[in-house]
């Protein structure tokens, strides 16, 4: 895979957040020149205006999920809110904030002392009882040097049958969901890499891949039909929402801390993104969730975006230089039933 100087240039004229990654992941800079451009993360652009909208008690919009004073009524008519504590510390998260700052270590601090679950007034940074809510909180913690190995420990054994999570298990199901099990690896993930992990977490991150890769990330499979044509349009933010991208750049950082070479039935997910790229060698934000945020970060809908043409791009660098199967086509799907899904035509035709 090779990427028009252009597409470059259009991507490092972007927010600090977008550049170090670029510097990274795409450039192979050295870690001084990334790591400089990785802390102008807290003073300048999208970081430090998440940044200036923090509660004077250390959370965001009074809230740890919902906003204080948010109504029943106002979801209804304006969608989830994605102001609250829990959104804008994974946001920070994404974009990079330097873990070990004062202003991070403050904020880490003051959600602990200060923050409380909607759920049953749990404290933060001891978790609620929903998997995907967990994972993130995992994730976050973990990356912000928070021992999360309580929330971690509950949710290995909060491990399906079949090898991924659900957060309707509570209220009986017992198949997991694309969703929650990307949810959990994220948060393992982060776990691992800040403390090495322990056998039973490693394990069940683990079965969470082989339970995505067993479906080759989007399939049914009792039927081997697409499960949700939604995992095949790129989003971003993607809050709690499950798409092949996000599940491959998962398998990509986690080959980043492991070694471990890119499994073969990641191709065919690999395909639909190299489909999905324009002539120009950008991808576009397919969609994005509803709901009040405090700013947007990415183009419209329909729109060329950094955010997804980095992701996808990263995933394919990976790939290519792994000297992974390339483009192929598959009994299971002929180029013209591919070119179909991710251009919008009928999903089950796969």
């Amino acid at each position: 895979m090779t990427t028009p100087n252009d597409v470059i240039d259009w991507l490092l004229d972007a927010d600090p957040s977008i550049r170090w990654q670029v510097m990274r992941d795409l450039l192979d800079a050295p870690p001084e020149a990334w790591e400089a451009e990785r802390a102008r993360v807290e003073t300048e652009g999208w970081g430090a205006r998440l940044l200036s909208l923090e509660d004077d008690d250390g959370q965001w919009a009074g809230g740890a999920f919902v906003p204080r004073g948010f109504t029943p009524e106002q979801w209804k008519t304006l969608g989830q809110p994605w102001t609250a504590t829990c959104f804008a510390l994974a946001q920070l998260r994404e974009f990079g904030l330097d873990p070990a700052s004062p202003r991070a270590r403050r904020i880490i601090d003051l959600v602990g002392r200060n923050a409380r679950w909607d759920h049953d007034g749990q404290p933060y940074w001891e978790g609620e009882v929903e998997e995907c809510i967990n994972g993130r909180t995992v994730a976050d913690g973990a990356y912000f040097g928070v021992d999360v190995s309580p929330i971690v420990e509950r949710l290995v054994g909060e491990r399906l049958a079949d090898g991924g999570w659900n957060c309707e298990r509570a209220n009986g199901s017992v198949r997991s969901s694309f969703h929650t099990t990307i949810n959990v690896l994220e948060g393992l993930l982060e776990f691992e890499k800040a403390t090495g992990g322990t056998p039973a977490s490693r394990a069940a991150r683990r079965s969470g891949e082989e339970y995505l890769l067993e479906r080759s990330l989007f399939r049914r499979r009792s039927t081997g039909k697409p499960a949700d044509d939604a995992y095949l349009r790129f989003l971003h933010p993607n809050r709690y929402r499950y798409d092949v991208l996000r599940a491959l750049d998962y398998f990509r950082a986690a080959a980043r801390l492991t070694g471990a070479p890119p499994d073969p039935r990641l191709a065919e997910s690999i395909d639909i993104v190299r489909a999905k790229r324009l002539a120009d060698g950008k991808w576009h934000l397919d969609w994005s969730l509803r709901g009040p945020v405090w700013f947007e970060l990415d183009a419209a809908p329909g729109q060329p975006s950094k955010w997804v043409t980095l992701r996808a791009l990263r995933v394919l660098k990976w790939w290519d230089e792994a000297g992974a199967r390339p483009v192929h086509e598959t009994a299971a799907t002929p180029a013209h039933h591919l070119r179909s899904a991710v251009t919008g035509g009928t999903i089950d035709e796969a």
